[in-house]
């Protein structure tokens, strides 16, 4: 079982020296990869609480902010060089999908194929609607979008003629190092998410998720899978974030399951707490996960 680190980089907090530092460093401690969560603006009242606090609000620092996802792994990729990069999740229906299809196959060109697509429709309603989309279609606007990202990918020239997104005669290069795509990690836990990582993905990103609930998310997609006559396959990737306080000797239980890469949360991002958690990550790595 491969680790890695999720951390979404927030300023103050997150600097460039501090980001370069956390690159190197995991990339020397042996982490498979970085993922990061996204969310372009936050908003002071919201429809929906973030899912993953206990206040439904995203822990951000007084006067700080989200780093982009996009900027920072390539900022990231030009200090590492074996460290796989994971979008966790990227906000599929509400991004622009040619900019968003650009966006990833350029970074894995100059990452040379270091790069994870994990996908999700997201929780924010005042955030789907500030970038311009509906809330109610984003799943099906999302099956669509990863429709015409996947044929920007892997076709030379590209008709496409959907609800949201029409053009004739589309190229787009340059193409995806990794072979046929970019991997798509499909993020979520109810039918629709377990339907589309069956239809799109190469394999399923539970974020949050303890031993227990992964046992259970994993049913779900297998079931899923026997829906549309399929069969999970060994390289069908599982990709779990545990609960932040899940104790480090708990962690081989993931493996139990099945579970091919844990990403662990890496939590604060102050100085004094940033080194002893990557300690911990570290003596995980060491002993194999």
């Amino acid at each position: 079982m491969k680790i890695g680190v999720f951390s979404t980089f927030m300023s103050p907090l997150a600097t460039p020296g501090m980001i370069r530092d956390f690159g190197k460093h995991a990339e020397d401690i042996g982490l498979d990869s970085i993922w990061m969560g996204e969310h372009v603006a936050l908003f002071d009242k919201n429809t929906y609480g973030y899912p993953s606090s206990k206040d439904g609000r995203i822990p951000v620092p007084a006067g700080g902010g989200m780093l982009d996802v996009t900027a920072t792994f390539g900022f990231l990729a030009a200090v590492t060089s074996k460290v796989r990069f994971g979008t966790g999740v990227a906000l599929v229906p509400q991004r622009n999908p040619i900019y968003t299809a650009k966006e990833m196959c350029t970074l894995d060109w100059l990452t040379e194929g270091r790069i994870d697509f994990g996908i999700g429709v997201g929780w924010n309603k005042e955030e789907v609607e500030a970038c311009g989309y509906g809330w109610e279609d984003r799943g099906a606007r999302c099956d669509e979008f990863m429709t015409a990202i996947r044929r920007m990918w892997t076709e030379d020239v590209v008709d496409f003629h959907g609800k949201w997104v029409k053009f004739e005669t589309l190229r787009m290069d340059p193409k995806p190092i990794q072979k046929p795509h970019i991997p798509i990690i499909v993020g979520g836990y109810v039918p629709a998410a377990m339907r589309r990582a069956v239809a799109y993905g190469s394999g399923w990103y539970g974020f949050n998720r303890d031993p227990a609930g992964t046992k259970d998310m994993l049913t779900k997609l297998d079931a899923a899978f026997a829906k549309a006559g399929r069969t999970r396959g060994p390289d069908y990737q599982i990709i779990v974030t545990p609960p932040i306080g899940m104790p480090i000797d708990a962690m081989p239980e993931y493996a139990a399951l099945g579970v091919h890469r844990l990403v662990l949360n890496l939590g604060s991002q102050r100085p004094e707490r940033v080194g002893p958690r990557m300690a911990e990550i570290a003596t995980l790595v060491k002993h194999g996960g």
